[in-house]
């Protein structure tokens, strides 16, 4: 039983200084309605009894004069107090902190969202303190109001998510509600007083004149830039908010996490209450610093001691690369050392609540064990035809080969790559799969080749969690195919009376059922061997215990089955190795685009984080200098590139060991679980700008990357076969690389997300700009006399 260890410690200095400025920023927020609505009540009543005026009129009014709001109009204190301007000013003023907190770390808020957001306030500062018709207007009081409503509860909000420790069930449900739900009304009226206030001041003499009489031309389009960038801007900012909201409310009302079970993290805190916290990150770090400490004990200390490890992991990842091509020995030794650290680290715990480390629980057999189902399939086998679905369409033959000579051309994927799908299609016997044998670790998956190996006929074992949606489809989808479907079941499958109690009775869980699982698939079929693929994906740190479970099969499956090849699909947001003729496109690409105006323009806004170069120089090492490509998105966390780098552990020890290995790079692909994401799909759709990126359909990116798999089954020349040498074994990922444009763009991928959104967002507003332009140059003509 793993020791528990000390309470959390106090409050950190970065904690009690974000206290102190919130508390500030809310109490300056609030000071600004404290003064505004007994202001608007009173001048509303004074105006309708002393002057006669109608509600809405004398209401209208009074918003005239909100800005000038002052303790003596609100009916308490001197007019020498301070004014409401005075703290507006102020306090609007310091949310230029927020860039600061955002830029180092302090909170999570995305820079750059946070620049646009507060930018934008300050400059409708800047025209309402610069303009007294700003100042005078209905809309002034409308900004002021809407965003004093806003900030009250976001201030105070964040002020109880950091002294409670839980932002999502520790702030009251009142506040929690307030801050996710106001929003729905007051960003549209504070962007309208926003507006308001930009006409206004494009209006007023006084403020067209800052910059000195021969210079208001530049003051009115400096006024009036910003309603032409509010008219795309605003509807995507106001459904990031829904769907903020929708996320949040999905967290505060989830259930309770049941007990652990299973495959787990460590314990690493226990709460003062007894509650057990199992945090991924110094586990992780742990893991990936035991890997490089195997070649470079000072890298691997830099690793322990990495402090802002969700942002700043990367580096590390580059550490334990450049320490993988000192030599074979280093990186066989480097892969072998992280893998034996999770082992040791993670822990198993039974149905009665006892937790012993992965590694014993996997050295001993399962206590249960599982029963067979098996499904052949009703249809004949086709004929061996390699077909890829492509832009609505399928292609194959020479139209196939075709396409896959432009890809390689354009720089989509690597020439090695089109040879394995050339060779594929040159060989129809390659496709014939009536007596393969394949292991789907995650069959359902949706970059998995489940599909396209019930059309060609091939036998399937499926792993898939034991829900019987997942196995309608699996099971009916094999009964309408040339193939055939076997899988684990919880009892007999004669015993099941019709196929909802089969779909019920088949599955099974890798986290819970590990042993389990490895124990059936060692003696299934004993004179077959099994190609297999480890395809199942999760979220967040479920992803690396998803990885690890996979781990533990294939490893021993190689090592008690003979003939066992090992697939796996690789991302291309990962650190590689690289041919050198892929590192030399990347160079002249780059030569090519930083002299493009938009790229220019690109690093002017957002600085040294945009547009990085992909190019890096090479890494010295044992069999020569080795070129290799960043393309970690830190976006994705230090999770999902351990759970990468572990499938990478494996594969180059099996193949160290004489297993087949089939690990190729597959391409960005728009697949219903990443397009949901509003983010990413918005960059997907930019990204073809930065040749020579192609964003691949899931059927396509299926297909190909089946046909590199047959290819490496098949092919004795590839490098998957461990009889053809290489000088690293990281140099297996090297080849059959079809990473849609990745390796050889003009910059690292993860530097072009922004400039991609704002391409597609450019694009969508084309004709509002234009439209919103020639309305600018109309009404300029008109207010300078040209018409």
């Amino acid at each position: 039983m793993a020791t528990k260890p000390p309470p959390a410690p106090s409050m950190t200095p970065s904690q009690l200084y974000l206290i102190l400025y919130n508390s500030i920023c809310t109490l300056g927020w609030a000071y600004v309605l404290v003064l505004a609505i007994p202001t608007l009540l009173r001048s509303t009543s004074s105006s309708m009894t002393n002057d006669g005026l109608s509600f809405l009129s004398a209401l209208r009014t009074a918003a005239e004069g909100i800005y000038a709001s002052t303790p003596s109009t609100a009916g308490f204190g001197d007019e020498d107090d301070v004014s409401l301007a005075t703290v507006l000013i102020v306090v609007q003023s310091a949310a230029l902190l927020e860039i600061l907190h955002a830029a180092a770390g302090l909170v999570r808020s995305p820079l750059f969202v946070t620049t646009m957001q507060v930018g934008s306030r300050i400059v409708a500062l800047h025209m309402i303190v610069n303009s007294v018709v700003a100042q005078t207007q209905w809309g002034a009081a409308l900004m002021i109001f809407s965003w004093s409503l806003v900030e009250v509860p976001r201030y105070l909000f964040y002020l109880t998510a950091i002294i409670t420790g839980d932002a999502t069930k520790g702030t009251p449900y009142p506040l929690f509600w307030l801050r996710y739900s106001l929003f729905a009304v007051l960003y549209p009226t504070g962007i309208s007083g926003e507006l308001s206030v930009f006409f206004a001041a494009s209006k007023d003499d006084t403020f067209l004149s800052l910059l000195g009489e021969n210079n208001k031309t530049i003051m009115y389009w400096y006024a009036m830039a910003f309603p032409i960038i509010y008219a795309p801007g605003a509807l995507p900012m106001i459904f990031n908010m829904v769907a903020n909201r929708k996320s949040a409310f999905k967290k505060r009302f989830a259930k309770p996490p049941p007990p652990p079970r299973g495959l787990v993290w460590p314990v690493t805190e226990v709460k003062s209450n007894g509650e057990e916290v199992r945090s991924s990150t110094p586990i992780a770090k742990e893991i990936l610093a035991a890997a490089i400490g195997a070649v470079d004990n000072a890298a691997a200390e830099k690793c322990r001691g990495e402090k802002k490890w969700r942002f700043g992991y990367n580096k590390h990842l580059v550490s334990m690369v450049e320490c993988s091509c000192k030599s074979p020995e280093d990186a066989l030794r480097l892969a072998n050392a992280g893998l034996d650290k999770a082992y040791e680290s993670f822990q198993f715990v039974d149905e009665d609540g006892k937790s012993v480390s992965f590694q014993q629980v996997m050295a001993s057999p399962a206590k249960a064990k599982f029963h067979t189902g098996y499904i052949k399939g009703d249809l004949v086998s086709k004929s061996n035809v390699l077909e890829v679905g492509y832009k609505g369409k399928s292609i194959s033959g020479q139209e196939l080969k075709t396409q896959v000579q432009k890809w390689v051309e354009y720089g989509t994927i690597e020439p090695s790559a089109g040879d394995a799908i050339i060779a594929c299609v040159d060989n129809p016997s390659w496709i014939d799969l009536s007596d393969r044998y394949f292991v789907l670790l995650g069959a359902g998956s949706a970059m998995g080749p489940f599909e396209i190996l019930m059309s060609l006929g091939a036998n399937v074992i499926a792993i898939d969690l034991d829900r019987a949606p997942i196995w309608q489809r699996l099971i009916n989808r094999a009964r309408k195919s040339s193939g055939s479907i076997t899988f684990p079941m919880t009892k007999e499958q004669s015993s099941c009376k019709d196929d909802p109690e089969l779909y019920a009775a088949s599955g099974c869980n890798l986290f819970t059922e590990t042993p389990k699982i490895r124990d059936w698939l060692v003696g299934l079929y004993p004179d077959k061997p099994f190609t297999v693929g480890s395809y199942a994906y999760l979220n967040g740190a479920l992803h690396v215990q998803v990885s690890l479970a996979m781990d533990a099969i294939c490893r021993d499956l190689c090592d008690k089955r003979k003939g066992t090849s090992l697939a796996y699909l690789c991302t291309p947001t990962d650190l590689h190795l690289i041919p050198k003729e892929a590192h030399d496109a990347a160079a002249k690409n780059y030569k090519d685009f930083s002299k493009k105006l938009y790229c220019m323009f690109v690093k002017l806004l957002l600085g040294k984080r945009a547009l990085r170069r992909n190019d890096k120089k090479p890494v010295e090492g044992a069999g020569g200098e080795f070129y290799y490509v960043n393309g970690i998105s830190v976006a994705q966390g230090p999770n999902y590139a351990l759970a990468k780098r572990m499938q990478h552990w494996r594969a180059v020890i099996a193949r160290s060991k004489g297993c087949i290995v089939s690990s190729n790079i597959a391409p960005s692909t728009s697949t219903v679980s990443v397009v949901q994401n509003r983010t990413f799909a918005w960059a997907y759709e930019g990204m073809p700008y930065f040749k020579p990126y192609e964003i691949f359909a899931p059927e396509t990116s299926n297909s190909v990357m089946s046909a590199i798999l047959f290819n490496d089954l098949n092919n004795p020349k590839s490098v998957a076969n461990p009889k053809n040498s290489i000088a690293n074994p990281n140099q297996l990922f090297s080849y059959g690389a079809f990473h849609g444009g990745t390796w050889r763009c003009a910059y690292e991928i993860d530097s072009i997300g922004e400039a991609s959104v704002l391409l597609y967002f450019s694009r969508v507003a084309a004709p509002y700009v234009v439209a919103f332009g020639g309305l600018g140059i109309a009404v300029g003509a008109k207010y300078f006399g040209y018409v």
